[in-house]
């Protein structure tokens, strides 16, 4: 069996990878197209926090002219970004749930046994959860363009990739999550204790230098948040700028960016900030790994707790 196993995957040509491939994808997709609840549930979310909780704390929390913006922005377009990142974070936390529910009725087994290697096999999967969350994404967008949210219009272009990356990051994370959660009844504990601090502790709702007038350690923290990384790596795409052009006559301080990350000149008062794309991508990487090993039937967590179906699967 174990022979048949290591040769399966040279058998296959390409054609094949690219048949298995589709069908996982399309899977995810048609899961969440005909769960028409989980599409407005994961939009009922971000828009209820741009309806109404931005416009109550309007004029409580403003926001003054930081990168990428150039003028004085009002609050809701500021948290935009932020509530697309909430939307593939729950997305992402959404496709958890759903492995760890497949581990328990059986239907991850049937997945995992597949003749393809296991990691093409969960980054496959790994993709349909990016795709689906990509599709409310836009939607958000499009319903956030009524309420006056008008971002220059080659920003739906350019914020694609780093949409499609900061989901591979958070869809990754989710998946290491899915091997550590023994039970469907644990997630509540998930939410409280990674989805949550993740999201408040981020530069999702509030720009990180006002996170450091009333909080140095909770700053910290948000700097050091993959989810903080995501977030501003979509405010920068959406707005149309990797590097952000300031007057040249501010101090780095002043622009709300000195410590926030690795800044190089390109020209005359613009910079180029590196950190938030190589944090997302080297996250990805590490999280993507380690959801591989945790999967591996001999080695992983999954072995560990019986194979891939849970319970006394050999």
């Amino acid at each position: 069996m174990r022979s048949f196993e290591a040769e399966a995957p040279r058998k296959h040509g390409l054609g094949a990878y690219g048949a298995c491939f589709r069908g996982i994808v399309w899977r995810e997709v048609l899961r969440f197209l005909y769960q028409r609840e989980r599409f407005f549930s994961a939009l009922v979310r971000p828009l209820v926090w741009l309806f109404i909780f931005a416009a109550g704390f309007r004029q409580v929390l403003g926001v003054s002219i930081i990168p990428p913006y150039t003028t004085y922005v009002l609050y809701e377009t500021f948290i935009t970004p932020g509530l697309i990142g909430m939307i593939l974070l729950f997305n992402a936390m959404q496709s958890s749930l759903s492995m760890v529910y497949d581990r328990e009725t059986g239907a991850m087994r049937t997945l995992l046994v597949a003749p393809f290697p296991r990691s093409f096999l969960l980054f496959s999967k790994l993709i349909g959860g990016v795709a689906v969350a990509v599709l409310q994404a836009y939607t958000f967008l499009l319903i956030a363009y009524f309420w006056d949210i008008t971002p220059p219009w080659h920003g739906y272009l350019t914020v694609l990739p780093a949409l499609v990356l900061s989901g591979l990051m958070l869809g990754a994370l989710a998946l290491l999550m899915s091997s550590l959660i023994r039970q469907l009844e644990n997630f509540a504990g998930v939410m409280n204790f990674v989805i949550f601090p993740m999201f408040f502790a981020s530069s999702a709702l509030y720009p990180l230098w006002r996170i450091r007038e009333g909080s140095p350690l909770l700053y910290e923290l948000a700097r050091f948040n993959p989810f903080t990384h995501a977030v501003e790596l979509i405010r920068f795409a959406l707005y149309g700028e990797i590097g952000a052009k300031i007057d040249p006559t501010m101090t780095p301080v002043s622009a709300g960016i000195s410590m926030d990350g690795v800044l190089i000149p390109l020209a005359s008062g613009e910079l180029l900030d590196l950190t938030h794309l190589v944090v997302v991508v080297t996250c990805t990487v590490v999280f993507l790994s380690a959801a591989v090993f945790a999967y591996n039937p001999s080695k992983g967590l999954i072995a560990r707790r019986g194979g891939p179906g849970g319970g006394n699967a050999g």
